[in-house]
């Protein structure tokens, strides 16, 4: 009898409960019962209403089985559940996928491995599951921090704990492809998700950086693939990165920051590097500026870190701008440039004001932060200089004009670093640092005129001598000039100063002078000239310097020198031959025998390049002469580490030096105008010289006034000489005088017709200035106000004070 009743019970069970118990067998061991099984998927596309109660009836016995340590059961349950999921699609699947994830839910909570593994697995092949219709209230919230908890375990056994790691990647993985394809995506964007998906993938791939540094990497198999955790964890990050857009990128960026710092992976920052390289390259291209920003942000967050910290994020920026500059960069290019400059500055003051703040404690700490401080400014040298190489040319030259803006000299403060509390020193430092950068944008730049390449906005500051006070700055100004100049690539044939003994084994490349490089050379040739010849005077110049110097005039007459252009060249070389002899600036004798090296080496390469017989024959008997009697003339004598210098210069003979008589003669012959040998060279006075004065009528009054004989300097005349019986006799003697005046006024006319307006008005503009100068200190005591009876008040220490004239002490006007 029970028997019957319990019959009759089963009998009364809806059939879907029964459907589900028959795929159980009572042995676990011998897994599902397929034939049931078919029923049940029969049964369930047949009748799709009765999915919910299937999946929820399923759910219970899961739940079950879980507390009663019954596995076997567990294992066939779900598999029960993946064939259901693959075999209905239908819009009444939502229900049973609620019940499924469930139980997913319920083996993921469990602390089995195994059964977390098997929750991993059902919910990745749900996830690869397309749904017809998306799912406005399903939310993967507890699988995102499931999965995430999963990635970061610590099981003791090393296997268990692989395989729980590699299960949580891959329901991450799962999670982002159901939410990416899902309508809804925008939820696993979130900061709150992004925040726990994206360490977890980089804690796991930070493992084989580990291991890669213990030993060589090794070539992963397609098998060894799935079984690496940071190899899975690097494809799904990969994955994460290329579905992102517009809209979403930061969010998925942020968090990498976050896991850095909180790791203090900037130093080595071989990890952060490697990350971001993953992330340029997987991100759509025109996305790659996001990113940029992004690194630039977190660069002035960490502004007052450690000096490491910094050229971590510094040359993690070079590689992003790297991968960056090779498409879009988008609106960035002057933000990158500024940013990157203003943490220029930053280190810079860091590193002066730990050498103010240490002054008087151990030595070793504070060279320590200077070398630290140091590498970070040659990281962001590195990073401006590859940046600005891997710009189109029209682009280039916007950078050139925007660093060279920044640069603090005499009369451009407006756009230049603010460098009034660094001092000298700190202002010659960051001159130094930003040349440095412009040297390596312009490295490689071909411009198709000189015009484009050194525009007066550009030229004019580059040339300053606020940028002359130094020997490293005025080597860094000569080698942006040689970038800009060569255009055909000559510079490296000219490196080291040297008598070359036949000029055409250098096979120079050159092309005919366009008339544009005639114009530029007729505007701002002086100014050239005149860098070149106060270059020379400066105490401090070393054998490098005059190196320069030298392809610097070799470079011009290479490129820009026209018949015109090589008179004035022969006369800036006589010029500083006559600032080694006639030595009014005191210099030491080892600049003056380095300036008659240099005028030798550059007018043996002169000759041969204009292929004058008589003006090489006339250079090569001065160099002949030279090596016989004054070896220290010549460069490769002077430049040596131990070389006899002579006492004096006086004393020598006149077969040592170059002639101008004997060059004019040598040049008239092959149809040079050679009038303006004559005349010496005088370089420009500039603005700059005299603080930036404006001009006005007075300079053009000066010219005029300038012609007369009687205003140089040298020829005036004592207003207070006495009058004596021989002064009169001179006075009635007036032949001796008309004939003195005659020739002043011969030379005057002379000099007027034969030498170049720019030195007329150099002149000029001299004696103008001087007459500024008188009239501003006549103007200044005209202008004083008169003393009042009441006193002029002064502030001292705050207070202020009345100082009271008397009456009987102040100077009245005479008609009062």
């Amino acid at each position: 009898m029970p028997g019957r009743v319990c019959c009759c019970c089963a009998a009364l069970r809806p059939r879907y409960k029964r459907l589900v118990d028959n795929i159980f067998p009572e042995d676990p061991k011998d897994g599902l019962v397929k034939a049931d099984m078919e029923k049940l998927t029969f049964y369930a596309v047949s009748a799709p209403e009765k999915l919910d109660r299937i999946g929820a009836y399923l759910a219970e016995r899961l739940s079950r089985d879980v507390v009663r340590h019954r596995y076997g059961y567990v294992l066939i349950a779900m598999e029960a559940l993946d064939q259901l999921l693959m075999a209905c699609h239908s819009q009444s699947i939502k229900p049973f996928v609620e019940s499924f994830l469930h139980m997913v839910a319920k083996l993921l909570e469990s602390g089995e491995p195994k059964l977390q593994v098997l929750g991993t697995n059902s919910f990745v092949k749900f996830a690869n599951i397309e749904e017809d219709t998306p799912s406005y209230h399903r939310r993967y919230d507890f699988f995102v921090s499931r999965f995430s908890a999963m990635c970061h375990s610590c099981d003791h056994d090393p296997e268990i704990q692989t395989e729980i790691r590699i299960a949580g990647i891959r329901g991450i993985q799962g999670v982002v492809r159901k939410t990416v394809n899902d309508e809804l995506r925008a939820t696993i964007w979130e900061p709150q998700h992004m925040d726990k998906i994206v360490p977890s993938l980089l804690f796991n791939m930070q493992k084989i950086e580990d291991i890669d540094r213990i030993g060589p990497p090794s070539s992963p198999t397609g098998g060894e693939k799935e079984e690496n955790p940071a190899l899975l964890a690097e494809n799904c990050f990969r994955e994460l990165l290329g579905r992102a857009t517009y809209g979403n990128m930061n969010n998925a960026v942020r968090p990498v920051f976050a896991h850095l710092d909180h790791h203090r992976l900037w130093d080595p920052n071989e990890f952060a590097v490697s990350c971001f390289k993953i992330i340029m390259y997987s991100i759509q291209a025109q996305y790659s500026h996001h990113v940029i920003q992004e690194i630039l942000g977190h660069l002035d967050v960490r502004k007052r870190d450690s000096p490491r910290v910094r050229a971590g994020i510094i040359q993690v920026l070079l590689e992003a701008v790297a991968i960056a500059a090779k498409g879009s960069v988008g609106p960035t290019v002057l933000e990158v440039f500024n940013t990157l400059l203003k943490h220029l500055r930053i280190s810079v003051d860091f590193e002066l004001g730990d050498r103010r703040s240490s002054a008087g404690s151990a030595t070793f700490s504070t060279s320590s932060k200077e070398s630290d401080e140091r590498i970070v400014q040659n990281a962001i040298i590195q990073t401006i200089g590859f940046f600005g190489s891997n710009l189109p040319d029209y682009q280039r030259s916007e950078i050139m004009m925007f660093i060279m803006g920044k640069v603090p000299v005499l009369g451009t403060t407006s756009q230049s670093l603010d460098t009034s509390h660094l001092g000298d020193l700190g202002t010659r430092r960051i001159q130094i640092m930003l040349l440095r950068s412009l040297l390596m944008v312009t490295s490689g730049y071909k411009a198709t005129t000189i015009t484009n390449a050194l525009p007066p906005p550009f030229l004019d500051p580059l040339l300053s001598p606020s940028l002359m006070e130094d020997s490293e700055l005025r080597q860094l100004v000569l080698e942006v000039l040689h970038n800009l100049i060569d255009r055909h690539d000559n510079r490296a044939k000219l490196r080291g100063i040297r008598i070359i003994p036949d000029v055409s084994d250098l096979k120079i490349k050159r092309d005919k002078i366009s008339r544009q490089d005639v114009s530029f050379m007729k505007k701002h040739g002086q100014q050239l000239y005149r860098h070149i010849y106060l270059g020379c005077k400066e105490e401090d110049n070393v054998q490098k310097n005059f190196e320069l110097l030298f392809t610097s005039l070799a470079l011009t007459t290479i490129e820009l020198a026209n018949e015109e252009v090589v008179i004035d060249l022969i006369r800036l070389a006589i010029a500083l031959q006559d600032i080694a002899i006639i030595n009014e600036d005191n210099l030491p004798m080892f600049n003056r025998c380095g300036i008659m090296a240099l005028v030798a080496a550059y007018l043996n390469f002169l000759s041969q390049m204009i292929a004058v017989p008589a003006f090489c024959q006339h250079v090569s008997k001065v160099i002949e002469t030279r090596s016989l009697e004054a070896s220290y003339f010549l460069p490769e004598t002077i430049f040596k580490d131990k070389c006899n210098l002579p006492k004096s210069l006086e004393k020598h003979e006149k077969d040592l030096f170059f002639l101008t008589n004997k060059i004019a003669e040598s040049l008239g012959g092959s149809g040079y105008s050679v009038e303006r040998l004559s005349v010496p060279y005088v370089p420009q006075v500039t603005d700059e010289d005299r603080l930036s004065r404006r001009k006005s009528i007075v300079d053009t009054v000066s010219i005029q006034v300038d012609i007369l004989p009687g205003n140089n300097t040298d020829d005036k005349v004592d207003n207070t000489e006495e009058i004596t019986f021989e002064a009169l006799k001179k006075a009635i003697d007036n032949n001796g005088l008309e004939e003195q005046e005659k020739e002043k006024r011969r030379l005057v006319i002379e000099k007027f017709q034969k030498a170049p307006f720019e030195e007329i008005a150099a002149q000029c503009e001299t004696k103008a200035n001087l007459l500024h100068d008188r009239l501003a200190q006549i103007l200044e005591l005209t202008i004083r106000p008169p003393p009042s009876p009441s006193g002029t008040m002064t502030i001292t220490a705050g207070h202020a004070h009345y100082q009271s004239v008397p009456v009987y002490e102040m100077k009245f006007p005479d008609l009062f």
